[in-house]
């Protein structure tokens, strides 16, 4: 058989085009389909799987079925990585800077220079980060842990130690504060209709207790608590009224 007769070549270029083309693995009845009645399907296969061994991509056998997969040794190599930004919520913010301007400081002085409880995800994610960490405890009742800024924390905001941090001046001059230390911002709560934000939720979640507590006592006022009077006791307008009725009858019978 002359090779412009020998239909194998073609057959084999067929399958090749039928596995790069295919969105996932075919099965070997799949290809046979395709192919003339009589095609040698596992000989195709071993001969393409030889010629693509060498190769950047190979022929490997996965979940009952043939494919084409980048070779073992390439995969570290095409690798892509790229770094997500996401943005930090304002409780998070807020408790970097007490920390960057009053390290090492506790939870608890954190909680009580803002004025709220921190929310249980607040410290974990500056720690992934790599902004803050844990050093050493406070010889105090308890025995704390203090936090501190790391040198993440400088290589990122460009500064060479702690102590070249804006001080309160530099920072009224830019706007990021009020012009008054006494100033305080209070937030506007978000209609009805629209779903809260990931800072106002994170807010929602660390209202001081003592808060908490003011608003259940302000929904006890709302309500009469005093107690029902029993059925057997007269009311204040018929003890008022019993003397009255008794001097009536004293002057019928007079």
């Amino acid at each position: 058989m002359t090779p412009e007769t020998d239909p194998h070549p073609d057959q084999l270029r067929l399958v090749e085009a039928l596995l790069f083309a295919a969105s996932g693995p075919l099965d070997e009845a799949s290809i046979a389909e395709r192919l003339p009645e009589g095609a040698d399907l596992p000989r195709l296969l071993a001969e393409l799987e030889a010629a693509y061994r060498p190769r950047g991509v190979n022929l490997v056998r996965v979940a009952n079925g043939w494919t084409f997969r980048t070779a073992p040794d390439l995969g570290p190599r095409l690798k892509l990585e790229r770094k997500v930004s996401r943005k930090l919520s304002r409780a998070a913010v807020e408790t970097l800077a007490i920390i960057a301007y009053h390290q090492p400081v506790t939870r608890a002085e954190i909680e009580d220079i803002r004025g709220v409880a921190i929310s249980k995800g607040t410290l974990d994610t500056l720690m992934e980060a790599g902004w803050i960490m844990p050093k050493g405890r406070r010889q105090t009742v308890g025995r704390p842990a203090t936090w501190v800024t790391t040198e993440q924390f400088l290589l990122h905001f460009g500064l060479a130690a702690t102590s070249d941090l804006p001080g309160i001046e530099e920072l009224r001059a830019a706007g990021l504060i009020g012009p008054h230390q006494g100033t305080v911002l209070h937030e506007i709560a978000p209609d009805a209709g629209e779903p809260a934000s990931e800072d106002e939720r994170d807010d929602a979640e660390e209202r001081a207790p003592e808060e908490r507590e003011s608003e259940a006592s302000r929904a006890e006022d709302d309500f009469d608590v005093r107690p029902a009077a029993r059925d057997d006791e007269p009311d204040d307008h018929s003890r008022r009224a019993a003397p009255e009725h008794e001097d009536a009858e004293h002057e019928d019978v007079a």
